[in-house]
């Protein structure tokens, strides 16, 4: 069992191999930390802390570095989520001030995160399986070409062309858009997608077979946007990153990138990190191997959105600064879920 001044010194390892990429060693610690004992005393801990498979020599002879092992009873036992300085948190609330829609802040999001951290910085979009059509609008581009636009409460926004198979009038276009309106308006994206997708099947009766034909197109349109709706995204940034980490990893980075073209990989992760009290989550290395990213940490903050809470994290080598990274999270998902609180921010 590792000693309260095992741990200390566990700590002290972290701390100083993140700072200086170095293994550390015994002598190092009693100079850069006041244990007030002898580098003997302390050989001793690190010692028991190798026994234990938390430290471990890289090389004969030399200090030692955390093992994924060590890096977790650090997260869960010794890091100190630090709040970040008032600098920093200006600068999220300043880059995240008044975006176009849900998407720009997204983006917006993930960048600021990476500039905080130096990681590759994702973010699950807000869930809209769950959410309500709240509008829906037709503007004609040409008498057979109809622009889509479907708004949902948890702030999603659908833009989409439609080629019609017959011409229009303005008239027409306002009898669609009733039509339209009247089925999906109010309805969650899962029966409103379904609506749609009965309605492009249906027959026409007598008294509507002249429009029934574009009624059918935009109902082929609009339901394979609400599928979009239903399905989960991840926006990221910060991927160069890797490339100039690469010495941090080690083994191949290969595996991250991939993870990061195809995004289902990083997605499953995402959702199935498991969060402390505080909302905050942290998968470290061989943790996940099940999902090819053995060579990986990631850290991640839940934050609230009108379809239900979603996820913002960085990824990145073992070695990274753990408490800061959970810090520029946990901000970051805070700052975000007041921005989708507030009425029409993400719209």
């Amino acid at each position: 069992m590792v000693t309260e001044r095992g741990l200390e010194v566990l700590r002290a390892i972290v701390q100083d191999y993140v700072a200086t990429h170095e293994p550390v060693g015994s002598r190092s610690i009693v100079e850069r930390h006041a244990f007030g004992v002898s580098a003997a005393t302390i050989r001793n801990d690190m010692a028991q802390l190798e026994d234990e498979d938390l430290i471990v020599a890289p090389h004969t002879s030399s200090g030692r570095v955390p093992t994924d092992k060590g890096y977790r009873l650090f997260v869960n036992h010794l890091a100190q989520v630090r709040p970040l300085s008032t600098g920093q948190r200006n600068a999220i609330e300043t880059f995240l001030a008044d975006p176009a829609d849900l998407d720009d802040l997204m983006i917006r999001t993930v960048r600021v995160l990476t500039q905080l951290t130096g990681q590759v910085a994702l973010a699950q979009y807000p869930s809209f399986a769950r959410a309500n059509i709240t509008h829906i609008e037709l503007v004609a581009l040409a008498p057979n070409r109809m622009l889509v636009v479907l708004v949902t409460d948890a702030g999603g926004v659908s833009q989409r062309i439609a080629p019609l198979p017959i011409d229009l009038d303005d008239a027409d276009v306002a009898v669609l858009r009733a039509q339209l309106a009247a089925l999906i308006t109010g309805q969650a994206v899962g029966e409103a997608t379904d609506r749609m997708q009965a309605l492009a099947s249906t027959a026409p009766i007598a008294a509507a077979q002249r429009l029934h034909p574009a009624l059918g197109a935009l109902a082929t349109v609009i339901s394979e946007e609400l599928a979009e709706f239903r399905q989960e995204r991840l926006v990221m940034a910060g991927a160069a990153t890797l490339a100039r980490r690469e010495q941090d990893f080690r083994g191949s980075i290969h595996p991250l990138l991939e993870a990061i073209e195809e995004q289902v990989t990083l997605l499953r992760l995402m959702s199935e990190m498991v969060t402390d009290e505080h909302g905050l989550a942290t998968s470290i290395g061989t943790e996940n191997e099940p999902f090819g990213l053995g060579e990986a940490s990631i850290v991640a903050s839940n934050y609230a959105a009108p379809g239900g809470t979603a996820r913002v994290g960085v990824m990145g080598p073992t070695r990274m600064d753990y408490p800061s990274n959970l810090a520029a999270a946990r901000a970051v998902a805070r700052y975000l879920s007041r921005m989708l609180e507030e009425d029409g921010t993400a719209r």
